[in-house]
């Protein structure tokens, strides 16, 4: 199976993940790269047969990368000629990846970094501020979850003394002088008293050179600022040309020809302290000292920089040290200190102590909405599900990336621009899209039909016009980099960022599954970073991760936090499995795993407590689930965990509600049923017909499509989904027909379209066919609802300036995520069911 880049060759070490059909490549089998190159391999998930559905490989540095590869399984793989290697080293461990040895030990993340026999970096830490106090995070466990030969991965977890847990994974690769740094915390403060003011990773550097043989780098739009702690370029007396191209290129300066200079070199003033501070996404500033204590000098600042640094000498080794998505994760800061001491200490700060101290109180007062009844009436005007307490950030987490390289000197301009782009756009090997489908992987979908090329000329407006608006509004910092907004005001040409439930989207209608498929069938790199980015942000932000709601997401809010609604919708596993299985990136496997019991969430809210007419307290042994968006969840999470790591009990209770479902007298159409925690099963009792148009768009057609696709055994629960993808969009004669009565509630006619589609296609019935592609493109009989992408004659931006705007922007008032999100999917699945 051939790989190829998703964005251009990297010599960087690299993890990828990609598909196999069923039953074609055994459990243990091993693979290896034609081409000879050492690789890393492992199982991610299987098929019901135990042939392997996803396997992950990894590479090491290459100095020439190939432009592409082929997997080869039943061949062993070659083995590193440097491979990486982790041993235990008193209470922690040493890892080497050849010229570099990285020691691990409580309480710091790393204790010393070693190119060759030269200690270069001391004392690896997670640092942060709050309420004027400096803390040291400690590191409490240390887990070797990998150990090589191409790849290894050290996993530590500790805390920032009395509160936010963290996470870090580094990641090792054989021959590499780098180490990818992933870390994770949790926010579990009080929000009314706890204002974190500054989060960063520290280390120390050790300086050898002299001060002239110092180099300091930072990062702009196109280059980088080129500066020696001692300058000898600009005096009054030249130290000559040879000196003066050393210096500037980071080689050592040597012996100074002219006495007039080299005598008065302790006159040269040495700058101590450098800072570069993003405090938004359109601008840096940089400034420069000699000491704590003296002012600081201004330097000419910039737009956005790539967050990428360096600090050392010239012949004594040095850090480069940076963020991923630097400037789209504002307020940060790039700091070095101590330049012109024996150590110098370089910090990425995730979030810049320049900036106000992290404010994340609920953003309004309540107005008296203290009752379930004053509450919807709120819901009525502004769409917002307000509840006081529910609106609070306990639990909630952030990712980062980060990359510390190693230097025995100062590297050339060349190579410090290639490590940052490294670190902006890591290199990813990916399968085609022909390879993806082929493998039969995440449900229903096609490539793209140039017999309908006005569908995919829209389905890529949409994308682009997403990707636009990102960066025209600004949807960017620590917070909200990776989601998207919900509604659009076209009167104050914006979105809606300030009104209750229409602000950002928390995966509403899903968003997340458009753009994964869209990626899927394109494989374009600016789809599939647009799509990794959301998943980063609505796996993390959008979902609890401790407390009382963890495991549950929150609905779409002017915060992230702030509504009430707190469902297993927003935290579902059929998000996160795309960039999973695409990347075997191990902190969305995380997210994956903390959905290991998805069931017990249904104990801690009611969902619909709000709007209930019956009385019910959740009561372990009859939960009240959804047979839409809470079961639509729940397989989700049973499934990954059932082919991710074979657990039994997952699948029995995934088989098992299945044949509770097609059991129901009315199956999916009962809309909800009562679930025995103990048993994971249902009540199949209940003769009750229930209709939810929410139902279906939270990810319920396209996990059913991969479970249906898995050929369980169950034919009872197909003709349960099948009896309800073909009567949801029928003429209610024919729903009183069959069920008794014309069903209530129908709504999002064009998302439903593709239920019919998929009846179609299984039982080939044309007529139903011909229902989808009507109601796909008139959107019939539901003007209230209906999508006004599909009422628009024509899709075209419209340029928007002068002086009733902030900024100019380009618009497109009959868009918003709901629609976008499901005129996608549908099309999607349209053209892959039933094409015409």
């Amino acid at each position: 199976m051939t790989v190829r880049w998703l964005e251009g060759p990297a010599s960087q070490g690299t993890t990828w993940g990609q598909p196999w059909p069923r039953g074609t490549v055994a459990r243990d089998t091993p693979f290896a790269l034609a081409d000879g190159t050492p690789l890393q391999s492992w199982v991610t998930a299987t098929w019901p047969d135990g042939s392997v559905k996803w396997s992950a490989h990894a590479i090491g540095q290459r100095d020439e990368p190939r432009d592409t590869y082929e997997v080869v399984p039943g061949r062993s793989p070659e083995a590193p000629s440097t491979p990486v290697t982790v041993t235990p080293s008193g209470d922690g461990f040493e890892v080497r990846t050849g010229p570099v040895t990285w020691t691990l030990r409580r309480p710091h993340l790393v204790s010393s970094i070693e190119y060759g026999q030269t200690t270069v970096v001391r004392d690896v830490r997670p640092v942060s501020i709050r309420d004027g106090q400096h803390t040291t995070a400690e590191v409490e466990r240390i887990t070797v979850e990998q150990d090589g030969p191409v790849r290894a991965v050290v996993r530590l977890e500790g805390r920032h003394g009395d509160w936010l847990p963290f996470s870090v994974r580094l990641y090792f690769y054989a021959g590499a002088t780098d180490v990818r740094v992933v870390h994770t915390f949790v926010w579990d403060g009080d929000p009314d008293r706890d204002f974190l003011a500054g989060l960063g990773l520290s280390a120390d550097v050790v300086m050898r050179d002299l001060p002239h043989d110092r180099h300091i780098r930072l990062a702009g739009p196109e280059g980088f600022l080129t500066e020696a702690v001692r300058g000898l370029t600009g005096l009054r007396r030249d130290p000559g040309q040879q000196a003066r191209a050393d210096q500037v290129g980071g080689r050592p300066v040597g012996d100074i020809p002219n006495p007039e200079v080299s005598g008065r070199l302790h006159l040269i003033p040495q700058w101590n302290d450098y800072t570069l501070d993003q405090n938004s996404a359109d601008g840096f500033l940089l400034r420069k000292r000699t000491a704590p204590g003296h002012a600081w000098v201004t330097i000419p600042s910039g737009t956005r920089s790539p967050g990428y640094g360096y600090v050392g000498g010239a012949t004594g080794g040095g850090l480069g040290f940076g963020l991923r998505d630097f400037w789209r994760l504002h307020p940060t800061r790039l700091d070095i200190r101590g330049a012109a001491t024996d150590v110098a200490t370089a910090t990425v700060w995730l979030w810049s102590p320049s900036a106000p101290a992290m404010d994340l109180r609920f953003w309004h007062d309540g107005m008296g909405q203290d009752t379930f009844a004053e509450q919807l009436e709120g819901l009525e005007i502004t769409y917002e599900d307000y509840e006081p307490g529910f609106g609070t950030p306990y639990g909630i987490a952030r990712t980062h990336e980060l990359t510390l390289r190693v230097h025995d000197a100062t590297p050339s301009h060349d190579a410090l621009a290639e490590h940052a782009r490294l670190l902006d756009s890591p290199g990813l090997l990916a399968a085609a899209p022909e390879t993806l489908l082929a493998a039969k992987v995440f449900g229903t979908w096609g490539l793209p039909d140039p017999r309908h090329r006005d569908i995919e000329e829209r389905l890529n407006f949409l994308v682009d016009y997403y990707l636009r608006q990102r960066e025209q509004r600004r949807w960017y910092g620590f917070w909200d980099y990776g989601d998207v907004m919900h509604t659009y005001d076209p009167d104050r040409h914006t979105w809606r960022y300030d009104v209750g439930g229409y602000a950002w989207d928390n995966s509403e209608l899903s968003p997340d599954l458009w753009l994964w498929y869209q990626y899927l069938r394109t494989g374009r790199a600016d789809v599939f970073r647009l799509a990794e980015a959301m998943t980063r942000h609505t796996g993390e932000v959008d979902v609890y991760h401790l407390g009382r709601w963890k495991g549950l997401g929150s609905r779409h809010n002017v915060q992230h936090w702030g509504c009430s609604c707190k469902q297993l919708r927003i935290s579902n596993a059929i998000y996160r499995r795309f960039h999973y299985y695409l990347t075997a990136d191990e902190r969305t496997g995380d997210l994956l795993d903390e959905l290991s019991v998805p069931e017990e969430t249904f104990v801690a809210i009611d969902p619909l407590r709000k709007v209930r007419t019956d009385v019910y307290v959740p009561d372990p042994h009859a939960l009240s689930v959804s047979l839409g968006t809470d079961w639509g969840s729940l397989a989700a999470a049973w499934l990954t965990r059932w082919e991710r790591h074979g657990d039994e009990r997952a699948r029995d209770r995934l088989l098992g509600t299945m044949a509770d479902i097609g059991a129901l007298p009315h199956g999916f159409l009962t809309g909800e049923a009562r679930l025995d925690l103990r048993t994971g099963r249902f009540d199949t009792q209940l003769d009750t017909i229930s209709v939810s148009h929410l139902s279906a768009v939270f990810g319920l057609p396209e996990v059913i499509a991969e479970l249906l696709d898995l050929d369980l055994g169950l034919p009872e629960f197909e003709r349960a989904w099948l009896d309800y993808c073909r009567l949801y969009l029928a003429p209610p004669e024919r729903q009183e027909a069959e069920v008794g009565q014309a069903l209530r509630g129908i709504s999002l006619v064009q998302a439903h379209s593709r239920l019919a589609a998929y009846a179609a296609a299984r039982t080939g019935d044309a007529e139903l066919a011909d229902l989808a592609w009507r109601k796909f493109r008139l959107d019939e009989g539901d003007q209230l609802n209906s999508n006004p992408l599909q009422r628009e004659p024509q899709w075209t931006l419209t340029r928007v300036g002068g002086a009733g705007v902030l900024m100019p922007v380009d618009e497109a008032p009959f868009v918003s995520t709901n629609d976008a999100s499901q005129y996608g999917l549908a099309a999607i699945q349209l053209l892959a069911l039933v094409p015409r």
